[in-house]
């Protein structure tokens, strides 16, 4: 089948990665893509958001199938513009609805489902700038810290985490004030959980679905889980404590009643949600929905995925995803991201880029790069994203390090932890 990926970033390297290894591909297209992808099938120089553009091209090429890899052109309502659309609606779209892509484009809605449907979650309550004295008030009946969410997308910025009651006060008045333009016109308020969190993928037609394997990724800029958020700085898979009871427990209390829930709301959903859980003493709490694959978790996780992707999309597409194969593979997997020295704060673009061409001991899944002068060059604050497998984490781990060794850039950076807490957790 001819297929067309939306996105351009590590993640949808790794989707082109996984899709050019299917027997059902016969023309793949990336738009816009990356270098990397540009290597697995043909880029394409169209924006994510131009349907009209996306359309042409899908007719002009005779697309059978549109795999979406970031959420925005999902809350746009892409698939609605599809499956409304005469010409285009027997493309099959692997995505959200532009209704169930809420679950991610909208905190409190996404909030008040899990609620609706028994999905165990932080209490919260939502705020705007009308009732912003409220706001003030739920905070006093908290214990610190204090979780701020932008209610809208704020490019992977919009959850600010608060020390102290002050800060929580003042940093709730200036995202109702702008900080995160129209996304924090509402401001979710809820407890902190703690625990360790992990990231599950599920894809699912509607009717069934398929878990793929879990992972751990890493926030923040520097070691000790230090510093400013980011999009994320490294991901591991498998996580250790998530076994077949507490897999159990996620599928029971959370994946099902989600599946029922969307089902009830008559909510069309044929793509990725994935989970960002805490582990709360050996419980799972959902902290939010996202609506399509996690960035760098993807680049670790499909590595691990024994399964033809174009397969699985067809069974999505047909709504007979519960006859298909969906297996893991047994090994570890590392990502780790080599990123622009000052991310994710200012940076530097336009370094040359070295070394790639001497590693065989990992994947390296390219996310904010470009060529210039026919040289790979910096393009963006996560720059490469290091993926090795491994009969051990540990083994993984030292793959990918000493991959990244060979690798060069100016200003390049990079954790030197990833994994460290997983290594060493305790039950």
């Amino acid at each position: 089948m001819n297929v067309l990926l939306l996105g351009s970033g590590g993640r949808e390297h790794a989707f082109a990665w996984k899709i050019a290894q299917s027997k059902k591909l016969k023309n793949l297209y990336i738009a816009p893509g990356n270098p990397g992808t540009a290597l697995l099938g043909k880029n394409v120089n169209i924006g994510i958001n131009d349907f009209e553009k996306i359309k042409f091209f899908c007719l002009k090429e005779k697309i059978n199938m549109l795999a979406v890899g970031p959420e925005e052109p999902l809350v746009n309502g892409i698939y609605d513009f599809f499956v409304n659309d005469e010409q285009l609606k027997e493309i099959a779209v692997i995505g959200a609805s532009k209704k169930g892509a809420m679950l991610e484009g909208s905190k409190d809605f996404a909030k008040e489902f899990m609620q609706k449907y028994n999905i165990p979650t932080a209490r919260y309550k939502t705020f705007t700038l009308a009732n912003v004295n409220k706001g003030f008030e739920f905070l006093e009946t908290l214990i610190a810290p204090y979780v701020l969410k932008a209610d809208g997308l704020a490019a992977g910025k919009g959850v600010v985490i608060c020390e102290n009651i002050d800060t929580a006060k003042a940093t709730l008045n200036e995202m109702l004030n702008g900080k995160f333009g129209a996304a924090s016109q509402k401001v979710i308020i809820e407890e902190f959980l703690t625990g360790i969190e992990v990231s599950i993928f599920v894809l699912t037609d509607g009717i069934s679905y398929k878990l793929l394997p879990e992972a751990k990724d890493y926030k923040r800029i520097g070691d000790g889980d230090k510093g400013a958020n980011t999009g994320g700085m490294g991901a591991v898979s498998p996580v250790c404590f998530v076994d077949d009871t507490f897999r159990q427990k996620i599928c029971n209390r959370i994946i099902e009643p989600t599946i029922a829930g969307l089902r009830a709301e008559k909510i069309n959903y044929q793509g990725f949600i994935f989970l960002g859980l805490m582990n709360n003493g050996g419980d799972p709490y959902l902290i939010e929905y996202n609506v399509r694959m996690g960035d760098p978790e993807t680049e670790a996780v499909f590595p691990r995925l024994d399964a033809d992707l174009l397969d699985l999309f067809e069974g999505v597409a047909t709504k007979t995803l519960d006859s298909k194969q969906c297996k893991t593979v047994e090994q570890s997997a590392v990502t780790v991201i080599c990123a622009s020295g000052g991310y994710p704060d200012s940076y530097k673009k336009g370094f040359e880029i070295s070394g790639i061409e001497n590693i065989n001991e990992s994947i390296v899944f390219q996310a904010g790069t470009t060529l210039g002068d026919n040289k790979l060059q910096t393009s963006g604050g996560r720059v490469l994203a290091v993926t090795s497998l491994g009969n051990t984490i540990e083994n993984a781990l030292a793959k990918s390090y000493t991959s990244i060794a060979k690798i060069n850039f100016q200003n390049m950076y990079f954790r030197k932890d990833i994994g460290q807490d997983i290594l060493n957790y305790k039950k």
